[in-house]
């Protein structure tokens, strides 16, 4: 699992025990469940911009974290600027540039029909929506990295709540407690 994963998957757990906290009744944190999916896209001459966004109605929490930039076969030896048009803390749209890709000035470049140049950005992390845009170049430039989802389930199912509720009642019809019958004196 990686840093940042992590990381929000402990701030998650940590907002699940203070919400359960809230109430006054000791509960269990709610049940936490992270998925991640493989992304990637490819932008070209044809294709100059790709967004990725997440439903709105959706209550998961959506990461996209960047693994590699790379050109793939049959770009050319131009510079490739590749940007990210996202938002700031203060949900202003920013554009930055992330990657200027070139065959010709990247240590991993052959010269071969087979040439390819690549950016390791390890597991860079986005918010979506995220826009990416080949400002220079005609690419092809390759994006991949994982689209990460933290859930919390604040549902208790029927049967949970069937538990709790007999379990509270069984607590309930045990005995009570008897204090100690006196024995007579000892010799």
């Amino acid at each position: 699992m990686a840093a940042g994963a992590a990381a929000a998957l402990a701030f998650l757990s940590q907002e699940s025990r203070a919400r359960a906290g809230a109430g006054g009744g000791l509960r269990a944190p709610a049940p936490v469940t992270m998925d991640s999916f493989f992304f990637g896209c490819e932008l070209s001459g044809h294709t100059r911009s790709f967004t990725f966004k997440v439903e709105e109605e959706d209550d998961a929490e959506h990461v996209l974290a960047l693994t590699m930039l790379c050109l793939t076969e049959g770009a050319k030896d131009e510079c490739n600027v590749v940007e990210v048009v996202a938002q700031n803390h203060d949900h202003q749209e920013i554009a930055v540039p992330v990657a200027n890709l070139k065959l010709s000035c990247q240590p991993m470049a052959r010269p071969s029909s087979l040439s390819f140049s690549q950016l390791s950005l390890d597991d860079f992390q986005l918010q979506p929506p995220v826009t990416f845009r080949l400002k220079s170049g005609s690419g092809p430039v390759r994006i991949t990295g994982r689209h990460q989802i933290v859930t919390i389930s604040n549902d208790v199912s029927e049967e949970e709540e069937s538990e709790e509720e007999g379990s509270e009642e069984e607590e309930v019809e045990l005995c009570p407690i008897l204090p100690a019958k006196k024995q007579g004196a000892r010799p």
